[in-house]
């Protein structure tokens, strides 16, 4: 039992590192794609075969979860048995395609270069690329808003969860975790079409990512600290303004990114042409500048090596607890 916690825990650091040195792995059969193709044809299904859009985005979110859940612990259990070296490699490539440090931070510098370019065009173009909110119009100042946006907001759900549920239940609970997450980004929106159907794929979303957020609150500042920036006031805006978000989680980083950056985030954004405007967070103690991506990007590494450390000590300490009250 020890040997396998060992392995597992090895497995989520070791992701984690290929994650970090290679990025997503392009021509690897990506578990994302699969749940996407499985939302395509289950979608139309539970609409045609259940009337109340609630009740049927409800169906339709579960029946994936367990989709993901029978097909992830065959593998990782199956193989479990037949070889605990193969299923440890098994579980770690799972792992290695649902953490999205290295792609968040390319994506991102791609609009950081364009910019640095003088190249307006080019930089709302690669910046639509990370976000759903129309770009064509964007000025320098609101692609550095609505990319600073997009690094806190993804450190969480992208990075800090897939993590977080990794130690929790290893590739099983990261893979459901990647679902759901799938499903908020597919039919979590509050647009005619998916004001009902999505409901309970954004609920979910919202309860699965709630405890890595509120980690985000405290680590974030450390990392700031880390990083030169101003911790106490990342502190001081995450606890102020972390509710100013309609997101129940999003506002937390991005609330604690603003004060370490010293700039205000939120105000007013196009979906599909549709005007929506989101409160402001943090406090323009300065102007917005370039190099606020880049400081972006270095308190989301520190935070992130802060996280693994942390849920190793946590984990750690669960497990032995666990072991202690099941001794004999």
């Amino acid at each position: 039992m020890l040997k396998t916690f060992i392995l597992y825990q090895a497995s989520i650091v070791l992701a984690f590192l290929f994650d970090l040195i290679f990025g997503d792995p392009r021509k690897f059969p990506h578990p994302v794609k699969f749940i996407g193709f499985l939302a395509s044809k289950f979608e139309p299904f539970f609409r045609k075969k259940i009337k109340n859009e609630r009740i049927a985005g409800t169906f339709f979110a579960v029946s994936i979860i367990l989709v993901t859940l029978i097909l992830t612990s065959s593998l990782v259990i199956g193989f479990y048995f037949i070889n605990i070296y193969l299923s440890f490699f098994i579980a770690f490539l799972l792992i290695y395609t649902a953490i999205a440090y290295k792609d968040l931070k390319i994506e991102s510098l791609k609009v950081l270069n364009s910019l640095k370019n003088n190249n307006i065009v080019e930089a709302r173009k690669n910046l639509s690329m990370i976000v759903g909110r129309d770009t064509q119009n964007l000025n320098e100042d609101e692609i550095i808003r609505a990319t600073v946006e997009t690094i806190a907001e993804n450190l969480v759900d992208g990075i800090l969860s897939p993590i977080f549920y990794a130690f929790a239940g290893n590739a099983i609970f990261t893979l459901i975790f990647k679902a759901v997450s799938t499903l908020d980004s597919t039919v979590g929106y509050k647009n005619e079409k998916y004001k009902y159907f999505g409901t309970a794929s954004a609920k979910i979303d919202d309860i699965l990512n709630f405890i890595p957020a509120r980690i985000s609150l405290i680590l974030i500042p450390i990392a700031s600290f880390i990083c030169k920036k101003d911790w106490k006031n990342s502190l001081k805006i995450a606890l102020r303004d972390r509710n100013k978000n309609p997101s129940p989680n999003s506002g937390i980083p991005e609330a604690a990114f603003a004060g370490a950056l010293g700039i205000s985030l939120g105000g007013l954004n196009f979906y599909n042409k549709i005007p929506v405007y989101k409160p402001k967070i943090g406090d323009a103690k300065k102007d917005l500048d370039q190099k606020d991506i880049i400081d972006a990007l270095k308190i989301t590494t520190v935070s992130t090596i802060l996280f693994i450390f942390f849920c190793i000590a946590l984990f750690n300490i669960i497990f032995a607890l666990i072991f202690l009250i099941l001794m004999p």
